[in-house]
Order: structure tokens, then sequence, then C-alpha cells
């Protein structure tokens, strides 16, 4: 065959292909064409008929391509029909959840359209929601009994129009997503940025229903968000998150970089306020639920979960006695099992694993015009049944503690609380112990705070047991120390500084103050503690007060009677006013003298 022969040839299989092509293409155009409408009407009447007419969706344009099988709408949105749910929340057959969904565009990807047009099957690769708005609403809706069930499934609803419908993956990207309770008697808003969602293996036909091994008619439903912040209402915190993520199949929930930063610095901050106010800065690298129940989660809003991991992290809280506590505030009510109970989410979570939390405590003391501060470094361990679910209080109602910390960094300090859970008056008790410590650590605490200053003082062994409640705590301790001395120090309203007071430290170093348990040819000194709560007074500052009622009475000075906390309270802050009045007249005569 000749040169131009050849090419003769392959220009009439060109165009042969061409022609081909051009029919395809011009086929394709009449299809798409023919069946828009179609899919239009069809779509809206699986969208309305699949969900027991509860939802409409409209569209502004559809794209067809029948080669690729893909389709686009444009300008969706997806919204409930009130006037239905308020007939299905009659029938005690509402859905918990509804849907509102704005978007520029929906993308469905490989779509056997031919399958789905002559064998009733609905087959899809993947449906993609590009940056959608989506608002989820919760309502509290009355639920028939277990033994009632619903005429008609999802797939009962669908089958007249197809057999079967499957997506392989739905994914949304970058989503502006609101959660909104109306269930309350007022309405509350949660927003979130930057949401992602992956729903995997979507199939809908006569056996998914029951299908154990799918959740809501899907092999997996995944989440993440990434980068949330956002301050909170009252101006004080910056909130953010690096990155939240939950899959149901792993039963997992993921947060990672979890922070809680106070806008100001610590005066400022407790400044800003008239009253007592503690200022938190939190930071956690990781929390991890496991074992989650997301259908509950998602139906009841009753979160249940196997554990709960929380660690690293970091807590501080800071406070000032400059200002007076709250009219009529009682700290009772935020003892950690009276505030589960007001908890408005049923909780029930078999284990908290606490793992490397330092915390930290500081105060501000207007009578030294210092902050003294005490830490609990590394601090790991479990907390055994954390509930607020009836059902489960009616077998076991007590809460368990078990954690072990370094006291100052240094001391070996391991606590155990039992907390009753159903008890009206806040019963709990506790026990534990500390090993060897330099009581010298402390000093940045009884210093500032206490205006006592340890010279030295060596503890072995602290052991201590104690039942309380609302109102009061008692129990028993065990101290073995040696060489304890002290300092008694003045107070610094007057901006002097804090001065020792020679004669009274000596007398109490001589005469009350036995440094050492035992003493020569003695056996070991042991006390009994009881403490009353003021109404200003922590869950934890009971538990402390208590034990250095205990510590007082073992090194001596337990006949010195303790300032009343509230009168004390008095005194300081009417000290701190008359200082506040001096220094502005100071200021105003500063002023006067410079003109």
């Amino acid at each position: 065959m000749t040169a131009q022969n050849r090419n003769k040839l392959w220009i009439w299989i060109g165009s042969i292909v061409g022609g081909l092509i051009l029919i395809l293409a011009f086929g394709a155009m009449f299809i798409s064409a023919q069946w828009k409408p179609i899919l239009t009407e069809k779509i809206k009447e699986g969208v309305y008929n699949g969900s027991n007419h509860l939802y409409n969706i409209d569209f502004k344009s559809i794209n067809l391509n029948v080669i690729t099988g893909s389709l686009a709408l444009r300008e969706v949105t997806l919204k409930p029909d009130t006037l239905v749910f308020d007939s299905l929340k009659k029938q005690k057959i509402a859905p918990a959840h509804t849907f509102e969904i704005k978007l520029k565009k929906l993308q469905i990807t490989r779509v056997s359209i031919l399958t789905a047009y002559f064998k009733k099957r609905l087959d899809i690769n993947e449906i993609l929601l590009d940056r959608p708005s989506i608002n989820v609403i919760f309502n509290k809706v009355p639920k028939k009994e277990d033994t009632v069930k619903v005429k008609k499934t999802l797939y009962d609803q669908i089958s007249k129009t197809f057999k079967s419908a499957r997506v392989h993956s739905i994914k949304i990207i970058d989503a502006d997503f609101d959660y909104i309770n109306k269930s309350k008697s007022v309405k509350t808003k949660n927003s979130i940025k930057h949401l992602d969602v992956n729903v995997k293996d979507f199939l809908l036909d006569s056996l998914s229903g029951t299908d154990t091994s799918r959740f809501y008619y899907t092999k997996d439903i995944s989440f993440q968000v990434a980068g949330y912040k956002s301050n909170t209402k009252d101006r004080m915190y910056t909130m953010k998150i690096d990155t939240i993520s939950g899959s149901y199949s792993s039963k997992k929930l993921n947060i990672k970089g979890l922070t809680l930063k106070p806008l100001y610095p610590e005066l400022e901050f407790t400044r800003k306020y008239k009253i007592q106010k503690d200022r938190y800065d939190l930071s956690f690298t990781n929390i991890e639920f496991n074992g989650i129940d997301f259908i509950k989660l998602n139906t009841d809003q009753k979160l249940e979960a196997k554990s709960v991991k929380i660690g690293p992290a970091n807590v501080a809280v800071f406070m000032s006695r400059e200002s007076p506590p709250p009219a009529g505030l009682d700290k009772g009510n935020n003892y950690p099992h009276m505030a589960l109970k007001r908890l408005n989410l049923p909780l029930l979570i078999d284990t908290i694993k606490l793992k490397d939390i330092d915390v930290k405590y500081s105060e501000y003391n207007p009578a030294s015009k210092k902050v003294g501060s005490v830490s609990f470094k590394s601090l790991t361990g479990n907390i055994l049944n954390i509930t607020n679910d009836s059902l489960r209080l009616a077998t076991n109602n007590h809460a368990i503690a078990d954690l072990n910390t370094l006291l100052m960094g240094s001391g070996k300090l391991n606590v155990k609380i039992d907390f009753n859970l159903s008890d009206l008056n806040g019963a709990f008790s506790y026990s534990g112990s500390l090993g060897k410590f330099d009581l010298k650590n402390l000093n940045s605490l009884s210093k500032n705070l206490g205006l006592i200053e340890i010279e030295s003082g060596n503890i072995q062994n602290i052991n201590f047991k104690a039942t309380g409640n609302l109102r009061s705590a008692s129990g028993s301790m065990g101290m073995l120390y040696t060489n304890l001395k002290v300092k008694i120090l003045s107070d610094n309203i007057d901006g002097e500084g804090t001065k020792e007071k020679g004669l009274l430290s000596f007398l109490a170093n001589a005469i009350l103050v036995k440094d050492e348990n035992p003493s020569k040819s003695n056996p070991p000194r042991t006390a009994t503690m009881t403490t009353t709560r003021i109404n200003s007074g922590s869950f934890f500052n009971l538990m402390w007060k208590t034990l250095f009622v205990g510590i007082k009475d073992i090194v001596g000075v337990g006949i010195v009677p303790e300032k009343n906390p509230v009168k004390q309270q008095e005194v300081i802050a009417k000290k701190v006013r008359q200082q506040k009045r001096a220094d502005r007249r100071e200021a105003r005569k500063a002023i006067r003298e410079k003109n």
C-alpha cells in the first residue's frame, strides 16, 4: 500500500470515529435535554416521598452528562415542612433532628443512569457538597413505645421508584454548621466552621434497614473540624481547638489542642469584677472518647462512653481575695458530684483516665500583697462510674477516683475519693498518703497566704482518711516528720513588706511547735480532725482545710484558734479600701504640688 493510500485510510477511519463522536455528543445532548425534566421531577419526588413528605428539595438548574454519568445541581436548598413535622410529632414518629441545607453546588459523579432508568437500581460513586451551610435543629419529641413500629420503612417509601439506592461516598467539605437546640425554654445555638464529613457506603434496599453493621444505612460516618476559634460570650476568654474528629465505626471522638486562654493577666482579670471570680487557664493536648454510643447521642442526646482519656494537660486556676465572694454564693453546689446531677446532658462514662496533667492553684492575698501557689505535677489516675443516669445509679451510685501526683513537683501523693452520686447532702469520703517531702517547698503557699515561713521540716509520711458532705468533714491523720521550725510574719497592708514577728516566732518554736513526730521515747502522735465549710469554700478547699486541722494538731498548734475566714475577709477588704483612699489622696496631693 502506497503512502498516499495509507493516508486516505487514516483519514477515512478518522472521519468515521469523528462522526461517531459527534453522533454520541449530539445524542448525549439530546438525551440530557430530554432527561433533565424527568430527573428534576424524580429527584424532588424521591426526596419528598423518601422523607415521609418531611423534606422538600429545590435547585436553580441541573446539568447532566450522560457519557460521564455526572450530575450537578446549582443553588440547592433542602428544607423541612414544619406542618408535616408537627403532624409527625403528634403521631410520635417525628425525628429528633431536622436539617436545613443551602449550597451553591451539589456534584454527583459516575451515576449509572441506564441502570437507574431500566433496572430501577440507583448506584452513585460520589456525592460532593462543597462549602455548604447546614443547620441541624434538635427538638424534644415524644416517642412511641418500643412495641409500636413505624408503618413504613424508608425503603418502603422509595421502593416504588427504586429497588435499591447506593452511594459509595458522600463528602461534605468545609461546611458552616449550626446546631440549634429547641428543646429548652430558651433556644440555644452552637456554631462550627470548617466542618468536613465523610459518609461511607450508604445503601438502601430491602435488607439494609435491619443490618446491624450499618449506622443509619451506612458503613461509617466520620467527621473533622479544624481550626475552631472563638471568644466567650463575656469576652474574657478565647477558646481554640486544633481538631475535633470522630467516627461511628471506631466509636471514637478525638479533641486535640483544646485551650481556654484568659484575655487579661491575673490581677487585671479579677479586678474587672466587683466580686471574687476564678480565672482559668486551660490547655489540653488530647481528649479521647472511646466506645461512644452515637445512636443514643443522636436520638436521645445521651452521652454514653466506655472511657475518656485526658492528657497531657495544664490546668491553672487563679483567685484574688481582694473582693468579697458573691452574695448568696454557696460553692457546695459545685461539688463535682453535685454539679454532675445538674448537668442537662444525661451522662454515663465507665472510666475517665487522666495522664500527665499539671494542676496549679494560685491565690492573691491582699494582706501580703503576694500570690501563693500550690501545684500538683503529673496527675495520673482513673475515675470510675461517672453518671447521672437513674438506671445506672440504681445499681451503682458511687464514683471512685484513684489519683497519683507530685505535690509541688516532689512529694508523692495518692488520694482516693468516693463520691456518693445519689446522696442529697453531697456525701463523700477520701483517704490518701504523702511520701517524703521537704516542707520548705510549701513556702510559696504558706508565706504568701498563711504568713508563716517554714525554715525547715522534713516529712517521712502522712496518712489520712475522712468523710464529708456539703457542710463539714471529719477524720483522722498520722504524720511522721523531723526538724520543724517556722517564722511568723506580719501582713503587708501598709506596703512596707512582710516582716518576721521575732517574739511570736520564738514562742511558737519554743513552746507550741513540736519539731518532730514521734518525739524521743514516745509513740507517734495522731490527730482527729473536724472542719465546717463556709459557703464560699469549695469541695477541694474543704478537703485541704480538714487536713490542715490534722497537721496543726500534730505539730502542736491545734490549740491556736483559726481566724474566722468571713471576718478576716471583711477586715482585709476594709484595709484595702483604706489603702485605696490613701493612694488617691497621695495622687491628688502630687498633682497639686506639681501644678
